[in-house]
């Protein structure tokens, strides 16, 4: 199991598991809120969690060569 981990205060720490449901990232194109797949990061065999970004869908259509 992965998951994440904060210290609240010197007593007191929270531990949430890493799912499928629970991992987010901020796009760089708008900071909506986007869910991550982690699977489809990891799927390309490396993957750098510190450089990947994830856009929107919106931010990746204004990006898209091929816009409609």
């Amino acid at each position: 199991m992965f998951y994440v981990k904060e210290k609240i205060n010197e007593g007191t720490e929270i531990r949430i598991e890493v799912t499928d449901e629970n991992v987010f990232c901020s796009c760089p194109g708008c900071d909506a809120e986007v869910s991550v797949d982690l699977s489809e990061i990891f799927a390309g065999g490396y993957a750098d969690l510190y450089g990947t970004q994830v856009f929107c869908e919106e931010c990746t259509r204004k990006r898209s060569l091929f816009n409609p």
